[in-house]
């Protein structure tokens, strides 16, 4: 597993259940526990906030390689951390362009004023 994949890991839902989804990790925590920052991968694209989330759809270079089977929304307004062994499964992989443009995007944000 590595940064950029798209895995399956359980994600609070609104009604405060866990399910299985998709989302893209971002970065791997320090040692010793190795834990996944990753964001939430959802089809519900009327979540998305302009400049800072991402959708992925067909058309894209990196969607087949993505594992996803229709358009979605890479949340990064959705955050968590995930140990490892909650993963299920990688699904596929981003480019390496989006993945970098997923953490500029991230590093902006929580460095602004």
């Amino acid at each position: 597993m590595r940064e950029s994949n798209v895995i399956l890991v359980p994600l609070p839902q609104a009604d405060e259940t866990l399910k299985y989804r998709p989302a893209i990790v971002l970065r791997e925590m320090p040692l010793p526990y190795r834990d996944l920052l990753v964001c939430g991968v959802s089809t519900r694209l009327n979540q998305y906030i302009e400049g800072f989330d991402d959708v992925i759809s067909s058309v894209d270079a990196d969607f087949t390689s993505s594992g996803l089977h229709s358009e979605s929304l890479i949340r990064l307004s959705f955050l968590g951390v995930i140990p490892r062994r909650l993963v299920r499964g990688v699904l596929g992989s981003i480019s390496d362009e989006r993945h970098r443009r997923l953490l500029q995007r991230l590093i902006e944000y929580l460095t602004s004023s």
